[in-house]
C-alpha cells in the first residue's frame, strides 16, 4: 500500500452563512457544497458563489451529469440544479447514518458513517446492490478514471483512501494534516479532489497522486 501526505492546493471559504460543509460534487464548472438548510455553489477559479438552492443538505451530494442527488435525513433526493425541484426520493440505506454520495455506472454510492460500510444502490428504488465494508469511518465518496476512494474522519485523522471496489482492499492512502477534517470528497475528473472540511466551513482542493507512465516496450518487439 503507498501513503502520500496530503497536497493542498487550495483552500476555499470558510464561505458566507456555512457552518459545515456536509457534502462536496462538481458539475464540470461550479462545485457544489451541501451547507444543511441549503446547496451552495461556487467557482473553483474564483472561489466565489455563484448560485444557492433552497434544499437540505444534509450529508453526500453527487452529480449525474444532469441532476444532483442530495442526501437529506433518512432520504435521497433528485434535484434540478437550474430550479432546485425535487424531482424524486428514495430512501437512504443507512436511514439517516448516511455520509457521502457518489455518481457511477449508471448508480449511486452512498457512505455509512459509523457503520463503516459502502454501499452501491439503484438511483430508481434504493435498493442495495452490493457493499464494501471499510475498517474507518467512511466520509465522502467518488470515482475518478476508474479508481474508487474515498475519505475517511477518525479522532483527529483524516485520509483519503483508494480502495479494490470489489475486495475493499486498501491501495493508496492519502494522509491530511492534523486537525484537518475530510467531511465530503468529489474529483474534478483529473488530479484534483475537493474536500469538505467539516465544521471549518472550508474546502480543499487536494492533488491526486500521479501515475507513472506506462512502461514502453524496446523496439522490435
Amino acid at each position: 500500500m503507498k501513503r502520500f501526505p496530503a497536497e493542498i492546493l487550495r483552500e476555499y471559504g470558510p464561505f458566507p452563512g456555512v457552518e459545515h460543509v456536509h457534502g462536496v460534487t462538481f458539475d464540470g464548472r461550479h462545485v457544489w457544497i451541501a451547507a444543511g438548510d441549503r446547496l451552495d455553489a461556487f467557482d473553483p477559479e474564483s472561489g466565489r458563489t455563484e448560485r444557492s438552492l433552497d434544499v437540505p443538505g444534509h450529508a453526500g451530494t453527487a452529480f449525474d451529469g444532469r441532476h444532483l442527488f442530495q442526501i437529506a435525513e433518512d432520504r435521497i433526493q433528485k434535484i434540478d440544479p437550474e430550479t432546485g425541484r425535487v424531482l424524486a426520493t428514495i430512501p437512504a440505506p443507512g436511514g439517516g447514518g448516511d455520509s457521502g454520495l457518489a455518481w457511477a455506472e449508471g448508480t449511486l454510492w452512498v457512505g455509512q458513517y459509523r457503520e463503516r460500510k459502502i454501499h452501491q444502490i439503484d438511483p430508481e428504488t434504493g435498493a442495495i446492490l452490493r457493499t464494501i465494508d471499510s475498517n474507518r469511518f467512511v466520509t465522502g465518496v467518488t470515482w475518478v478514471e476508474g479508481e474508487f476512494w474515498h475519505g475517511t474522519w477518525e479522532g483527529e485523522e483524516s485520509e483519503l483512501r483508494r480502495i479494490d471496489p470489489k475486495t475493499g482492499e486498501v491501495l493508496e492512502k492519502i494522509e491530511m494534516p492534523p486537525g484537518t477534517y475530510v467531511s465530503g470528497l468529489e474529483s474534478d475528473g483529473g488530479d484534483r479532489f475537493f474536500c469538505g472540511g467539516g465544521g471549518s466551513g472550508k474546502v480543499r482542493a487536494v492533488r491526486r497522486p500521479r501515475r507513472a507512465p506506462p512502461a514502453r516496450a524496446p523496439e522490435g518487439e
